[in-house]
């Protein structure tokens, strides 16, 4: 489940919606590279693993096949066309990076890689960043929110929900406030809220949250 906090300065975390139900790894969590997680002993997230990136990772930009973002949005968005395309090659220079190409003279992988599919789950991408800075070949790429494909479909990597939760979290975001993504297993929650300043334990149940 997916949870919403924020937090005055110096305050204490509230949660301000959700809880949302969410999908994510079909083969369960690998540690990630973002703001926490990257220095922990254990399984580390790999291209193509079927794993989601656990820890905490910033929100990086919106995508979506919309002119503009939901009303009462304020994020930056892109609105993504033909020419937009996410790199999950790790040979390519341009890996887990969103790059602008000719769609009349595409590079290898274009299909695949291309953002503007017409898949209905892709409706909206909110990014989060994983392995973004820099990007680190083969340590896992194009990681995102978005619309979930079945209510028992779990994802390669990503993490996803109904598409009206979705609008919810978008809506929510702000960049003013920094918004990044904790998931973590119950236990470790347990055992590293405090030393990563996350809300207490005794304010969720379950394995992912949202703060800003």
């Amino acid at each position: 489940e997916l949870r919403l906090f924020e937090r005055p300065r110096g305050g204490d975390w509230n949660v301000v919606a959700g809880p949302f139900s969410v999908l994510f790894g079909k083969n369960g969590l690998a540690w990630g590279t973002g703001i926490a997680g990257q220095n922990e002993p254990g399984l580390h997230k790999k291209e193509r693993d079927g794993r989601a990136p656990a820890g905490i990772f910033a929100i990086g930009e919106v995508f979506g096949y919309d002119a503009q973002l939901p009303a009462s949005a304020d994020y930056p968005y892109h609105q993504v066309t033909d020419a937009d395309i996410w790199s999950d090659d790790p040979r390519s220079p341009n890996y887990n990076r969103h790059i602008v190409i000719d769609p009349k003279n595409p590079p290898d992988n274009y299909t695949h890689e291309k953002m503007r599919s017409g898949d209905f789950a892709y409706h909206w991408l909110i990014e989060i960043r994983h392995n973004s800075d820099p990007p680190v070949p083969g340590a896992g790429s194009a990681i995102f929110f978005h619309i979930r494909r079945g209510v028992n479909r779990p994802t390669t990597g990503c993490t996803t929900m109904a598409q009206e939760n979705l609008v919810k979290v978008i809506t929510w975001l702000r960049a003013k406030r920094h918004p990044c993504y904790a998931l973590l297993p119950a236990g470790e929650y347990e055992n590293k809220w405090r030393a990563w300043n996350l809300p207490s334990p005794d304010t969720l149940r379950g394995d992912v949250s949202m703060a800003r």
